[in-house]
């Protein structure tokens, strides 16, 4: 994908490999992601790992040695397709159940970064010399299994995406979220002030600033303790994404 002469580079760059591109097509031109895209900020590549393989049949999963249950993916086309991408600092994330969390922490370090390359993989995984010849981080998005990678990029990109500058136009917004302290978002209301007899918490009507931002703050821990209490260190630990 070419850009017109004069035409900024984007803040950031990412080639997304996967076996079924079509997935991300819709997504990358709704919403904060379509924006992003359209304006300029963001440009994302789809690449079909299936283009790289090197038989006829273009097979791009075998069976595992060492027996058990379903394929894997096989190192030869997702090595091809990340070296047939153009020379520069790449910093290359394999989508993986295996992997380390996606914390709002490690978002906020990707979205720092010029060019991200995300592989999705597939079936029960994907060959661990991946990993090791193209110098991979495995990434998980939760303590859950999906068919493929394609979901946790699609939610690694908009997370990481929306941390752009430029991209969400409230910049204050995304410093007041939750995980961006040890605490959740606090709760929100919007009209109308009473609906099926609950009404909006008169604190919020005050126009005191101070109570207000003294309520957010004791309304925000309440919701850690009760939906969070790992993040206070109060609980087991878990995984979350938003």
């Amino acid at each position: 994908m070419s850009r017109a002469s004069g035409e900024q580079e984007p803040r950031l760059r990412v080639d997304v490999l996967t076996l079924f591109p079509r997935i991300f097509e819709v997504p990358l031109e709704e919403s904060l992601l379509g924006r992003a895209v359209a304006g300029g900020l963001v440009e994302v590549r789809l690449h079909d790992i299936r283009g790289f393989a090197s038989d006829r049949h273009r097979q791009v999963d075998d069976y595992g040695f060492g027996g058990g249950p379903g394929m894997v993916l096989k190192p030869e086309p997702i090595v091809s397709a990340v070296e047939a991408l153009e020379e520069g600092t790449k910093r290359v994330v394999l989508l993986s159940p295996a992997g380390r969390s996606l914390t709002q922490a490690l978002v906020k370090e990707l979205a720092k970064e010029s060019w991200l390359v995300l592989i999705c993989g597939r079936y029960e995984g994907v060959d661990e010399r991946v990993v090791g010849l193209l110098g991979a981080e495995e990434v998980s998005i939760g303590d859950f299994v999906l068919a493929g990678g394609e979901v946790a990029a699609l939610a690694m990109l908009e997370a990481v995406v929306r941390l752009v500058p430029g991209v969400v136009g409230n910049e204050e917004s995304v410093i007041s979220e939750s995980f961006e302290g040890r605490l959740l978002d606090h709760p929100h209301y919007t009209r109308p002030r009473e609906f099926r007899g609950a009404a909006v918490p008169d604190v919020l009507l005050s126009g005191d600033h101070g109570r207000i931002s003294r309520w957010r703050r004791e309304a925000a821990l309440e919701k850690t303790r009760r939906n969070r209490p790992d993040l206070l260190g109060d609980g087991p630990p878990g995984r979350a994404s938003e």
